[in-house]
């Protein structure tokens, strides 16, 4: 295994398992305590950290097969910064009410954005000039 395909595999399951945590405590802790509106911002937050906890381990299975892809390394650290920034304001700005936080999400937003995007040629540049068998 490579080192690329270890940290993600490795970040995927810490942040999968972080955005299960944080989905109980939202579930159970946090709704006699925030209003629909702050818990459905809280949600938003659990579900796009969910999936992009499991998006590292798409960049994982790419740099497990085209090892050496300094792009797709890249996309996994975006998708990471992308749950800090996106989901992390959206967790404080639920619990907080700091409206300031909310102008924070759409960087993250964008992070993501950017490493599917950069995961997407990375995988293009790998397969140009490979001929696919019968």
């Amino acid at each position: 295994m490579n080192k690329t395909t270890r940290e993600m595999v490795m970040m995927g399951a810490g942040l999968a398992a972080l955005a299960v945590v944080t989905g109980a405590l939202g579930a159970h802790s946090l709704r006699s305590v925030l209003t629909a509106a702050q818990l459905a911002v809280y949600q938003k937050a659990v579900d796009y950290h969910a999936y992009h906890a499991l998006g590292l381990f798409a960049v994982a299975f790419v740099a497990h097969l085209v090892p050496g892809l300094p792009l797709v390394r890249l996309a996994g650290r975006l998708m990471i910064l992308g749950i800090l920034l996106f989901s992390g304001s959206l967790y404080a700005l639920s619990v907080t009410g700091i409206g300031w936080l909310g102008a924070v999400t759409p960087l993250g937003g964008l992070a993501f954005i950017t490493a599917w995007v950069m995961l997407f040629f990375a995988v293009a540049k790998a397969g140009q000039g490979t001929a696919d068998g019968p």
